[in-house]
């Protein structure tokens, strides 16, 4: 067991989601930066299918009775083990009788720890992922409190630990741009609406959460009404309401919405808009099929680069 000694502001259990379930209302939840958690699982000795904590904005401090394996990824938490930095995007040994802890975040947003064999919750649906609004996985389908204890594996990997080159650590600016794919109602956009999308930088609110990301900025205009008959919404879908401003669709987001979408942000740019914080700046920019598929296979070559250097820990 990992014992939770101070939660944090919003720690989660979560995976790479649910799916096959969002034709009943179910959204597919998992983590809102899929490449920071599939990189800890990794380093960590995981598939990349185990569940691990997801932390906002300011981590958690945990202790453990036994030992553990563990990597930390995503937003820099300033994580310490018994007092001592331990380095972001790096896996580690916690000895027996240890404290972890985390702070605010010093860039980024979210922070994903992974622990070797994964959180043993039971799965919702095919998922461990918490998904909140209906207090399903996860822990009790719920956030973390102080007290809780989380089931983990006994860890059975050689204690040696890997950290990722400088070179390969993502950078979260307060400049973000996020590549899309326009549609599939961006023809109720006029093309001065359109052209102030694409053109004009847009500032995430205190409004944003796992379910989306509320912007500001100059207004972006209808060809007429704002309003659809309600149809498919899936994480990175853009709906624009009357106001005229963007709203991104995050992990948490319902499967239906009546407000028409200019565009979709492509899933490998969705790690940028999960690190991001009210404040800073996102700017839209499309992208065709084909660079959108390159941008997947370029995500999936990291993830094996990061496979291959961690087999040789395993043998």
């Amino acid at each position: 067991m990992c014992t939770v000694l101070d939660p944090g502001m919003l720690t989660t259990v979560q995976d790479l989601g649910r799916t096959g379930y969002r034709a009943y209302g179910v959204p597919s939840s998992g983590a809102m930066d899929r490449m920071a958690l599939t990189v800890a699982n990794l380093l960590a000795g995981n598939t990349t299918a185990e569940a691990a904590l997801e932390m906002t904005l300011r981590g958690a401090r945990l202790s453990f009775a036994r030992p553990a394996f563990a990597a930390i990824c995503g937003a820099d938490m300033q994580a310490r083990l018994n007092g001592e930095r331990i380095a972001n995007w790096s896996s580690f040994v916690i000895p027996a009788g240890s404290e972890l802890s985390f702070d605010h975040a010093a860039s980024g947003c979210r922070a994903y720890l992974a622990l070797q064999g994964g959180i043993q919750v039971p799965t919702v649906m095919g998922s461990r992922s918490t998904y909140l609004r209906a207090q399903i996985g996860g822990l009790d389908g719920r956030m973390l409190r102080a007290g809780d204890e989380l089931p983990l594996r006994e860890a059975m990997l050689p204690r040696q630990s890997l950290a990722l080159p400088p070179e390969m650590i993502p950078a979260y600016t307060p400049d973000i741009t996020l590549r899309v794919m326009m549609g599939p109602q961006d023809k109720l956009f006029t093309a001065e609406g359109i052209a102030t999308f694409l053109g004009q930088a847009y500032k995430v609110t205190h409004r944003n959460d796992r379910m989306g990301y509320v912007l500001e900025g100059a207004k972006i205009a209808h060809t007429s009404a704002a309003d659809i008959v309600s149809d498919a919404l899936c994480p990175g879908s853009v709906q624009v309401p009357g106001s005229g401003m963007p709203i991104v669709m995050g992990s948490d987001c319902q499967t239906t919405g009546g407000y028409a979408k200019i565009a979709t942000v492509i899933g490998p740019d969705l790690m940028c808009l999960a690190q991001s914080k009210a404040g800073d700046n996102i700017h839209f920019h499309t992208c065709t099929d084909d660079e959108a598929v390159q941008a997947l296979r370029e995500e999936h070559a990291f993830y094996r680069y990061i496979e291959d250097a961690v087999r040789p820990l395993r043998n």
